[in-house]
């Protein structure tokens, strides 16, 4: 097959990967020359926070486990203050996408370095993208200082992960390998590990929702997160992005959960427009039919199927769709209101394929 022109970059994070490797944090603290690190994670994660701590000894500039979903600029800025008291001269993540953007927008204000710890399959460890939220809107930026200097992935801290997050998780992951296939500046090398992506993902995923602590199965979810991670720092995402954004951010929707109804809808309004990724997405999934194959898998991980179930109102469709058409973005098929309004009726409904 012909090769076509391309271009790739790579992107300058250490990875570790594998299980029991959280105890490496103090290592990574020590490679950047630091030894103040500021533990980040939610309340809820706490304890995590706390055990990680607990190995770095003196190195500890303390735990703030104050993260929130959608990083509201006023708790940056109260934590902020808090590690500039404490002299803390590294940051180190313990979580998902709500401490690790927290520690992108302490990086950005402070200049700190960023170790990650995640432990949910969200990605954004991996990329130099923040979205922030003020007065109600969730706006997002690329800034280099945002990408983490190490990642480092412990197989054992997603084994509590529960199994309903886990899925609708790793369908969030599978989202950025999926859009990575068709993306504008899209290259070979990013093919390759979405494809793989997806294949161990969907793969890994089947296999804990049967079993919640199959190791081998919690080894490909977080493999195949890290390679959609990896794609989504790389290349630009489209459609299914915008929208979940769009989504989340006006009816306060979970995060993953969104992904998880929306990928099918999203995937199919591309469909025409993408035949060669379409393509690698069935072999991939290992269906005849993408779109039914995303939406059938969705199915039998058990994840929502529907936007009404996870709390958008019905007269929100209209505002959804306005909101999905502004600040053009790039994507394969042209953004239409009607055909829009349409996609997210649909997946308003949970009317499938």
């Amino acid at each position: 097959a012909m090769v076509d022109d391309f271009f790739f970059r790579m992107n300058p994070t250490r990875v570790r990967f594998g299980q029991g490797t959280s105890t490496l944090v103090a290592e990574e603290v020590a490679l950047l020359g630091a030894g103040r690190a500021a533990l980040l994670s939610t309340p809820e994660q706490h304890n995590l926070a706390e055990g990680i701590a607990e190995t770095l000894g003196t190195a500890s500039a303390g735990v703030f486990a104050q993260a929130r979903m959608h990083t509201p600029v006023d708790v940056t800025e109260r934590v902020l203050a808090q590690i500039e008291h404490a002299r803390a001269d590294c940051l180190v993540a313990a979580g998902g996408g709500s401490t690790i953007g927290l520690a992108k927008a302490l990086a950005l204000r402070s200049g700190l370095p960023i170790i990650a710890v995640p432990t949910t399959y969200a990605g954004s460890e991996m990329t130099p993208v923040l979205g922030q939220t003020e007065n109600g809107e969730k706006r997002t930026l690329t800034d280099g200082r945002v990408q983490p200097k190490s990642v480092i992935y412990d197989v054992d801290l997603t084994l509590s992960l529960p199994v309903p997050m886990s899925v609708t998780s790793g369908i969030n992951a599978m989202a950025h390998a999926v859009e990575a296939l068709y993306a504008h500046d899209g290259n070979p090398i990013v093919t390759l590990m979405a494809k793989q992506s997806i294949a161990a993902l969907s793969e890994g995923l089947r296999a804990i929702v049967v079993e919640a602590d199959d190791i081998a199965g919690r080894r490909q979810v977080l493999y195949g997160a890290w390679l959609a991670g990896t794609c989504l720092g790389l290349v630009g995402m489209a459609l299914h992005h915008k929208l979940c954004h769009v989504l989340g951010g006006s009816f306060d929707l979970a995060h993953a959960p969104t992904h998880a109804v929306v990928l099918p809808y999203a995937v199919a309004y591309n469909r025409q427009a993408a035949p060669e990724a379409m393509e690698h997405l069935a072999q991939a999934l290992g269906t005849a039919d993408p779109v039914v194959g995303l939406f059938e898998l969705v199915r039998r991980l058990g994840a929502p199927l529907s936007l009404a179930e996870i709390g958008m109102p019905k007269d929100g469709i209209g505002r959804a769709a306005d909101l999905a058409v502004q600040n053009a973005y790039w994507n394969p098929r042209p953004l239409e209101r009607e055909a829009l309004f349409d996609l997210i009726t649909r997946a308003h409904s949970g009317a499938g394929f």
